[in-house]
């Protein structure tokens, strides 16, 4: 009986070692809560992300491991730059040393344009917005712009990104990332709060693991009432609401 409880024992220990560095430094679980990458990731997908595949550039495992550098495309997620404890998935547009611009909803790089096969517009009755059609605000076009309060986020990333601008462009610096999501009319992103730095990225999203239909508005529902009303949405509706189509599709 003693020896039965030890091996049991032993294996909870080594399962949880395993799941621990799993989570650490393999793969690690992420939901999507808001529609900025649409339609390509959908509210409600769950993710499995690859942490390993970026490693971390200033360790010795990057020497040894098949490690490799972000590249124009992945879809990354990475801690948000204005609040640590957030996570967001985007796209990695803009890598180091990019000359970057958007006119009229449409990518530049070093003044010619990107093909971007991925994105959506789809709030197509109002554009040329400023940043997000537009962007980089120039000091003549925020000229145009008078009250602050109106216009903050046409102001803050102007004296965001002035210092990394030439002509009419912006350039990545090193160990920094440009990024945006796919829903290009309602994704918070780059164009607004700056750079993602190397150091916040935390994988590359893989797989849907498990797509659950879920309202756009529930990360903002977060008391606990909320929390067991939505665990018990997933109970009741699991079979008819979750997305089977979705379940182990390709992030691409």
């Amino acid at each position: 009986m003693q020896s039965t409880l030890r091996e049991y024992f032993e294996s909870l220990v080594v399962t949880v070692i395993l799941a621990l560095f799993g989570t650490t430094f393999i793969v690690q679980a992420y939901k999507i809560p808001t529609p900025s990458m649409e339609d390509n990731l959908l509210v409600g997908d769950h993710l499995l992300v690859n942490k390993f595949m970026f490693g971390k550039p200033d360790t010795w495992l990057c020497r040894v491991l098949p490690f490799r550098e972000v590249r124009r495309g992945d879809v990354i997620v990475f801690k948000y730059p204005l609040d640590l404890s957030k996570s967001y998935v985007k796209r990695a547009i803009g890598l180091p040393g990019d000359r970057i611009r958007i006119v009229d909803q449409k990518l530049y790089f070093a003044g010619k344009e990107k093909e971007e096969p991925y994105i959506f517009h789809k709030d197509v009755g109002h554009t040329n917005l400023p940043i997000r059609d537009s962007f980089p605000i120039t000091k003549q076009q925020l000229s145009r712009f008078a009250d602050y309060q109106q216009n903050r986020d046409v102001f803050d990333s102007y004296f965001y990104y002035r210092d990394f601008m030439q002509g009419d462009e912006i350039v990545v610096p090193p160990g920094y990332y440009f990024a945006m999501g796919d829903n290009r009319d309602n994704s918070a992103d780059s164009r607004y709060w700056g750079f993602v730095p190397r150091k916040n990225i935390l994988g590359r999203a893989v797989v849907i693991y498990w797509s659950f239909e879920t309202d756009p508005t529930e990360h903002l529902h977060t008391s606990l009432l909320d929390r067991i009303l939505q665990y018990a949405d997933v109970v009741i509706n699991f079979l008819r609401k979750t997305r089977w189509n979705r379940t182990f599709m390709l992030v691409r």
